[in-house]
């Protein structure tokens, strides 16, 4: 029989392994943008949606092409520092990490019609634009009560139906469990990496390698690891190409289009180890590399009631993403009560995983005041559904995800203020501020839910929020050829989890602590642009 099963199986596997499928904390660190454009754009903190007259205006409200008077082509180069540091159990740990991309090259056409009134002019634009970086590295080291020893051994003894003990057992040639739909991962290659054994009481029917049974052999006393560390190593961008269209009407009311499409690249490396009393240990080595394009469309208006105040508004789409995962993981533990006393085990090679998401869609609401020929003052509130994202397989049926998500996520409002001063007809500068809040809902903050995760990643972090300000320069050489330059400064909050806390009959019956951690980047955009 289970060789037929096997069989059946391997069809299913060779499309796609559903049992690695992403989680929720997945697609929300793919839904989350960052602040990314041209430099005068980054200079005044990305409020933009009134104001228009910038090529960043494609990725968050078309209408500011509009604006425009001219034909124009920029180009955007940036150097980020990214510092990363964590705080547990008093041991402070840092990485930093330094990067010099290209972020964005556009071309915005200007097309008079020649018209005193009405329809005063269109304007097309094509752009590149890179919207969020994920590099980083980052290093979590602390002593904890629980071992994820305890929580493999968990999450398959409460399994829906119980996974027997043969059934996690791979038979070459005839028996695959990473192959069966209702087998986690974590849970195969945990058993085959000695991280969990075999006991029947009244609570569990699996317990952690790491430990001792009382004198009659029914209670299991598990250990907690001496020293616990976690180095992650993040890697990837998303790029967006942009064609969009605008209208002047009047010049009073500027309306606008575009259609994008995005591309996602993300890796994550992950090196976990437990050390326990005398030589015994547990490590868990973690590589995924995540591909994908999908497309999106945006819609803006701008109105000038006033020569002096422009008001904005526009709605984001969501973008509908085709993923696809490929990961490899290892497990292994070295127990001395045991012979062997060492196992190791790792993931079938060469797996990939077929899947769809669709982000959260945006409303931008802005105004902003034009102060004659000397400077200008803005303001943007961004609101964002991440309630909405969904996470799809390839045939259209919905994840068990999607039911998470709508408990765990609500909406998140970013708030950009920004602002620039003419020191001279052809000097300027700039400053701006932004605060977002974070989506995520308080009992998952309060960890009064479990959170489930992709195949054998079982660490994950929660968003608290974040903030950035940002200084610029701006001067023009000639009536045509000018030059840019901005600095970012943000800070971005988490909660690092090594795995997550579990419960039963409402108790608590796994636990990891939740760790600070905040990422500090420092970035410098210079912006060439020539206006014909």
């Amino acid at each position: 029989m289970k060789k037929i099963v096997c069989l059946v199986a391997s069809v299913l596997f060779l499309s796609g392994a559903s049992a690695f499928a992403q989680g929720e904390m997945d697609a929300y660190k793919y839904s989350l943008g960052d602040l990314n454009g041209t430099a005068r754009y980054l200079g005044m903190g990305g409020a933009f949606g009134a104001l228009g007259g910038d090529a960043s205006a494609m990725s968050s409200n078309p209408a500011g092409l509009g604006i425009y008077r001219s034909s124009e082509v920029v180009g955007t180069l940036s150097l980020s520092s990214i510092d990363t540091k964590s705080n547990w159990n008093g041991n402070v740990s840092k990485d930093d990490k330094s990067k010099l991309s290209f972020d964005n090259f556009s071309y915005v056409g200007y097309f008079p019609t020649a018209n005193e009134s009405g329809i005063m002019s269109w304007n097309i634009g094509l752009s590149y634009n890179r919207l969020k970086n994920f590099n980083r590295n980052y290093r979590l080291s602390g002593s904890q009560a629980y071992s994820l020893a305890d929580y493999a051994a968990y999450k398959t003894s409460v399994n829906d139906p119980v996974i027997p003990e043969e059934d996690l057992i791979y038979v070459e040639g005839s028996y695959d469990p990473y192959n069966q739909a209702d087998i986690p991962w974590m849970s195969v290659l945990g058993y085959e990496g000695g991280y969990f054994g075999s006991f029947q009481n009244d609570r569990t029917q699996y317990h952690s390698g790491f430990g001792t049974s009382n004198a009659t052999g029914d209670i299991w006393y598990a250990d907690s690891p001496q020293n616990t560390t976690l180095n992650v190593s993040e890697k990837g961008a998303v790029d967006q190409y942009n064609f969009a269209f605008a209208t002047n009407i009047s010049n009073s009311v500027f309306l606008g289009a575009t259609i994008a499409v995005t591309d996602i690249n993300y890796s994550i490396s992950t090196i976990y180890d437990e050390r326990f009393a005398g030589s015994d240990y547990l490590y868990l080595d973690n590589g995924l590399t995540t591909e994908g394009t999908g497309y999106s469309f945006n819609l803006g208006a701008i109105v000038r009631p006033v020569d002096f105040l422009r008001m904005g508004v526009a709605y984001n789409s969501p973008t509908w993403y085709k993923m696809t995962d490929y990961f490899h993981a290892e497990a292994g533990t070295d127990i001395a009560q045991y012979d062997p006393s060492k196992m190791d085990a790792s993931t079938p090679d060469k797996v990939y995983a077929d899947y769809k998401l669709r982000t959260p869609d945006k409303w931008i609401f802005s105004a902003a005041a034009v102060i004659g020929q000397y400077g200008l003052l803005s303001v943007d509130y961004e609101l964002t559904n991440f309630k909405g994202m969904r996470l799809k397989y390839v045939n259209d049926r919905e994840m068990r995800d999607n039911e998470a998500i709508k408990a765990d996520f609500g909406t998140s409002g970013l708030l950009k203020v920004g602002g620039e001063f003419k020191v001279t007809p052809q000097f300027a500068v700039r400053a701006g501020a932004g605060w977002q809040s974070s989506p995520v809902k308080t009992d998952l903050k309060n960890r009064d839910v479990e959170v489930v995760t992709a195949g054998t990643l079982p660490h994950y972090t929660v968003d608290k929020g974040s903030d950035y300000i940002t200084v610029g320069l701006g001067y023009r050489f000639t009536p045509n050829f000018y030059a840019d330059l901005a600095c970012v400064y943000k800070t971005y909050k988490e909660d690092a989890f090594t795995f997550s806390r579990t419960f039963l009959d409402g108790d608590i019956a796994v636990d990891s602590d939740a760790i600070s951690l905040k990422t500090n980047t420092t970035r410098v955009a210079l912006t060439l642009g020539y206006k014909f």
